[in-house]
């Protein structure tokens, strides 16, 4: 779920804790110490011999899904939606004795991951528990009253990435507001935010720059896990009109903040086709900005899914070399030469780099595709990235982006001092604001 034009097209995309008006009876036990994991920063962390954290549905399970006790129950999700044994949420809540499940809603890919990327979800129903399923990824999506009508309680389960312009995050605020509208209540099971709790990057959408890929004012990468998440869209007013959702949010157990996913020994399953692993969840905000320009291949359409920027006319060794010199920290940069079989340059002899992340917690993720754009444009004057563009992609990149202006500070002279201080300019702010909505330490 995801940005959309070339990154849409070709993408296939706790305990009660509440905020604003919502209701409050268990806190995150995030300190267990039979739960507690490794919190190394780095991308390749290693794998416990079981599992070290358990997402919202497990806690809920644990507790005899005493929150949901009697409700009909409207679910969320997607394939990510499983339990550690990769139990999907859609089966466990039609098990549970006490539990109705009543509806299925349908964020991009379908709830059961069978709709490529871009392609509008039709209303249906599940085949395995025979529950009607509704779209939220086609011309509606926000549940209209008739799709709650057999509805207590919207229950929200999807892995996201951390990254604004993925746009699950997007179903869920508008959801919200629907349960909102509607009186109904809303619960989110949590689960990690891939890139840690720490790392926020990039500038608050502003606006009359609200979209699908921007549907929020929060940072591109903000740092909070979806019930964090929650929590601040609800608490700050960011719904629409400054309604509160009635929410209750299922805490993890033995997540901590400086966990990336590897840390956490949960299993991972693709929340869309070009995210295969949490390491590519690292890499989409290093090059997905960059990508809306079709510009140079950023690995969609290849093995390697935004972990390249390349193209026929670049000498790749020379622009490994000359980002390498740069010294940016946490990341590290080789030549790579590759053949796209499809998307973008599909058959084409491309030449460029492959981005490693050697410290996430380091690495400013989102400014290394604007590294990439300036050297190339210092190397090739005349493939400058916003040169060639159609006023459609540019358009595209400033909604990723949540302003114009991160583009025109940028293009006065393709340099990333010019416009890193506004980039990053909210993230101070954010961040001391958004402490008081997490649920972990």
């Amino acid at each position: 779920m995801k940005m959309t034009g070339l990154l849409s097209t070709f993408l296939l995309a706790i305990a009660a804790i509440g905020c604003g008006n919502t209701n409050s009876s268990a806190t995150a036990d995030s300190q267990d110490s039979d739960t507690a994991a490794a919190t190394s920063p780095a991308v390749t962390g290693h794998k416990p011999e079981s599992p070290a954290v358990l997402p919202g549905i497990e806690v809920l399970r644990r507790n005899g899904f005493e929150e949901l006790d009697g409700m009909r129950v409207g679910l969320i999700t997607n394939p990510t939606g499983v339990d550690n044994s990769l139990k999907s949420t859609i089966d466990i809540l039609a098990e549970a004795h006490n539990v109705r499940l009543t509806a299925l809603f349908a964020p991009e890919h379908g709830v059961r991951g069978d709709h490529v990327a871009g392609a509008n979800v039709a209303n249906d129903t599940d085949p395995k528990t025979g529950v009607p399923v509704y779209s939220l990824h086609g011309k509606t999506k926000k549940p209209t009253p008739e799709m709650l009508q057999n509805v207590d309680v919207l229950v929200y389960d999807i892995q996201d990435i951390g990254t604004r312009s993925y746009t699950f995050i997007s179903t869920m605020g508008l959801a919200m507001e629907a349960a909102a509208q509607n009186g109904k209540k809303f619960m989110v099971l949590d689960r990690p935010n891939p890139l840690g709790g720490n790392k926020v990057e990039g500038s608050i959408a502003e606006q009359g720059n609200f979209s699908f890929v921007s549907q929020y004012p929060i940072p591109y990468v903000y740092g909070l896990t979806p019930g964090e998440l929650a929590r601040y869209l609800n608490g700050e007013g960011l719904l629409k009109s400054g309604m509160k959702a009635d929410l209750t949010v299922i805490p993890m157990k033995g997540w901590h903040r400086s966990m990336t996913f590897a840390d956490t020994g949960m299993p991972w399953v693709l929340p869309s086709p070009h995210i295969p692993d949490p390491t590519t969840a690292l890499l989409y905000p290093a090059t997905g900005i960059m990508g809306e320009l079709d510009y140079v291949s950023i690995g969609v359409g290849y093995t390697l899914p935004f972990k390249l920027a390349g193209a026929s006319w670049i000498n790749a060794q020379k622009l490994a070399d000359r980002l390498t010199a740069l010294k940016i920290p946490g990341v590290e940069f080789r030549p790579i030469h590759y053949k796209p079989f499809y998307a973008i340059f599909k058959g084409e002899n491309l030449h460029g780099v492959e981005i490693y992340v050697r410290d996430a917690a380091a690495a400013p993720l989102t400014l290394i595709q604007f590294y990439i754009m300036q050297e190339l444009a210092a190397m090739y004057p005349g493939q400058k990235a916003f040169s060639k563009a159609t006023p459609a992609r540019i358009k595209m990149f400033d909604m990723v982006c949540g302003s114009p202006k991160v583009r025109e500070l940028f293009q006065e002279n393709y340099k990333v001092k010019d416009m890193a201080d506004y980039w990053n300019k909210d993230v101070e702010a954010f961040t001391a604001r958004a402490e008081i909505y997490r649920l972990y330490e």
